[in-house]
């Protein structure tokens, strides 16, 4: 999910090129709050959140490179992805990641949103501007994967997931268009799709208003989704069948009270290698464990919107309006 304004964006970019190239870090305060044992065995008590990237517009989507050691992740308004590796600092990775057109946009999030790496570690993005899951080739073009279903263009593309197979699970609320639920080129419905192997695009759930961040859980019985829909913020929950469907969708956790505006609510997460999620929402993250409960919350302040782990697995990377942080823990990638 994405910030809906625009102010500042100007000076904001600037700062984000003046970045480039610095390496350094700010520790910022963080309140840790555990309200069950488990938590303690996952987030340490003197955890420290460190600023590691800043000046940006509303960055989304981080994922860690294990074999390149670094990090990447988008800012939406300024259709770019970045990368930051340890001792070096930001820079520029890809610019039109999300758009590719000549005119001017006519929305405010052009941009990619949620990164993945595939098998071969070949970078897939969502991509808003131009309603696509797409694939950066080696020559530095980007391949569609999926653009359309029954007939139509999909919406904006905001979240992905591999499974192990080599399926691509994504989310596609209409965030990303120039005039999001009310745009007259909306698709009829905010689906989660499945993109398989041979290319086949398959709509999985479709009764979810406003889709975002997905994951499985370690074994992969269960898809999570968070949907901020105003009348049900809720991460929930699914059973996978053997066939790579879904079925028995129902509320995992109930998260109206961090909704902070209609559409932004419990946004992206990962599943630890113990099944927890560690979910990205306005204010910080909540950790809550496969059977439902709220294990404890780490309070950062800040309109938090999603979450990867890099690293050696037990660095929890963390992207907030426009400042990327990074967080060492206890517990760690079941993948990443």
């Amino acid at each position: 999910m994405t910030r809906r304004s625009t102010k500042f964006m100007i000076v904001l970019g600037l700062l984000a090129l003046l970045q480039v190239g610095e390496a350094w870090s700010e520790t910022i305060t963080a309140t840790i709050i555990s309200l069950d044992s488990r938590f303690d065995r996952l987030v340490p008590k003197d955890a420290k959140l460190e600023k590691i990237a800043d000046g940006f517009t509303w960055v989304e989507g981080p994922v860690w490179h294990e074999q390149g050691g670094y990090l990447l992740f988008s800012d939406i308004p300024a259709n770019s992805v970045y990368k930051w590796k340890p001792g070096e600092g930001v820079s520029l990775f890809l610019k039109n990641s999300g758009y590719s057109g000549t005119a001017p946009f006519a929305g405010k999030e052009p941009g990619s949103n949620g990164l993945a790496f595939d098998a071969q570690g070949r970078l897939v993005l969502c991509r808003h501007g131009d309603r696509q899951i797409g694939r950066l080739e080696s020559n530095g073009t980007i391949a569609p994967l999926a653009d359309r279903y029954d007939g139509h263009k999909i919406n904006s593309p905001n979240d992905l997931v591999f499974k192990s197979n080599g399926d691509v699970y994504f989310t596609d609320p209409p965030f990303g268009l120039p005039h999001a639920f009310a745009d007259s080129s909306k698709a009829p419905l905010q689906g989660v799709y499945r993109l398989s192997k041979d290319g086949t695009v398959t709509v999985l759930i479709h009764d979810i208003k406003a889709p975002n961040g997905i994951a499985f859980s370690p074994d992969e019985k269960t898809l999570y989704v968070s949907d901020v829909d105003p009348k049900r913020a809720a991460w929930l929950a699914y059973d996978v069948k053997a066939d790579g469907t879904v079925t028995n969708g129902r509320v995992f956790f109930d998260a109206t009270r961090w909704r902070k505006d209609p559409y932004f609510g419990p946004d992206g997460f990962k599943v630890d290698r113990q099944g927890n999620i560690f979910g990205a929402r306005p204010g910080g993250l909540s950790v809550i464990a496969s059977d439902g409960t709220l294990l404890g919350t780490i309070e950062t302040r800040q309109p938090t919107s999603n979450v990867a782990w890099g690293e050696d697995g037990q660095t929890l990377f963390i992207t907030g309006g426009s400042s990327v942080y990074r967080l060492r823990l206890t517990t760690g990638a079941a993948r990443y």
